[in-house]
């Protein structure tokens, strides 16, 4: 299975059908090409809060049925959905443990990011010494 989950050619030049099912905590690259999608990203807000039936977050969109399924299919890949079958419905919710891999990458960056800004200030609105007499 390639990092998108999509099917993939085995030695004997068969094609092998992707598994629907997450392997473990995503990358974090894997996340953010699932939500770089307009769509995707609205469906997991649709969803943030509530399971949805796929008709349902279908029904926001000027899509066809088929579209947003596919769209269900990455971010369920990327392992930010989690699906639960209830008789011929499929329910859809957030999983928000699926952004800790993304907020790991983030934080690798935040504390430089902080140093910058601490200099930028700094630099910019420097401390003015204590007048004598004052606190």
């Amino acid at each position: 299975m390639n990092p998108d989950g999509a099917a993939v050619v085995n030695e004997n030049a068969a094609v092998m059908p992707a598994s629907d099912e997450p392997r473990g905590p995503a990358a974090p690259d894997a996340v953010l090409r699932a939500l770089a999608d307009p769509h995707r990203r609205e469906i997991v807000r649709l969803v943030r809060n509530a399971e949805m039936p796929a008709g349902q977050i279908a029904a926001n969109f000027d899509l066809t049925q088929q579209a947003v399924s596919q769209h269900l299919m990455v971010l369920k890949r990327a392992g930010l959905l989690e699906e639960r079958r209830h008789g011929t419905r499929r329910l859809y919710r957030f999983r928000p443990a699926s952004l800790e891999p993304v907020r790991e990458l983030l934080d690798e960056f935040w504390p430089d990011a902080l140093e910058r800004l601490k200099g930028v200030v700094e630099r910019d609105h420097p401390r003015k010494s204590p007048r004598k007499g004052t606190k």
